[in-house]
């Protein structure tokens, strides 16, 4: 099983795999953003630093995924990443123009076709007012820049990117605005569910409602 959860800054990808990793025995694939050295200027001035943002963000995604979901897949382990290969594609829309997003589809298209596709993705879903919230709470230093406008074009972005079919990967999604995972055991146990139920995992009680 190779479960990704998608959803833009805040929504909560990390908690959740976390959280959901004992239900599942899987081991967990967590994205390193912390490593980008351009990560806090890009947030203080996006339009000089987006592209060495981007490429440092898609050499360091296909090298993780490239080396630790082809292995994990191999020795029938279960895996939940909180990322998928194909979002990298999705923030270089927005923040690349002119010959700096056609060079960058260019190496994302290549490299892309090397990274195995998972089986589901879940798509956590939040309104902007929602995900400004959960990223203050957390008060992470190099997002304390963050415009609630870049947020929001992420929102409608993730939006529109996952209304499509997604590679002939389901997709599964959540709202989570009244969802506190951290807190409140039975919304993760909501969200395991919906997970077995659309894998066809047992057990699981069909159509159960989310809350």
């Amino acid at each position: 099983m190779y479960i990704a959860i998608e959803g833009v800054i805040g929504v909560g990808k990390t908690t959740l795999a976390r959280l959901l990793q004992p239900a599942f025995e899987a081991e967990v694939l967590l994205e390193v953003f912390e490593e980008n050295p351009f990560l806090s200027d890009f947030y203080a001035d996006r339009a000089r630093y987006a592209f060495q943002t981007q490429i440092f963000f898609l050499l360091s995604r296909y090298r993780q995924q490239n080396s630790n979901v082809p292995a994990a897949l191999a020795d029938g382990k279960s895996l939940i990443a909180d990322y998928t290969f194909a979002k990298d594609a999705l923030f270089a829309g927005i923040n690349l123009k002119g010959d700096e997003l056609q060079m960058y589809h260019k190496v994302h298209e290549a490299l892309g076709e090397k990274i195995p596709k998972p089986e589901l993705v879940v798509y956590l879903q939040a309104t902007t007012d929602t995900l400004m919230s959960r990223i203050a709470f957390r008060d992470r230093p190099y997002e304390r820049q963050m415009e609630r406008a870049y947020i929001a074009e992420l929102n409608v972005a993730y939006g529109e990117f996952f209304s499509k079919p997604y590679d002939h990967t389901p997709i599964l999604k959540i709202d989570t605005n009244d969802l506190n995972i951290i807190q409140n055991a039975e919304h993760i146990k909501l969200i395991e569910n919906r997970i077995r139920e659309t894998l066809g995992l047992s057990p699981y009680q069909p159509a159960l409602p989310m809350k």
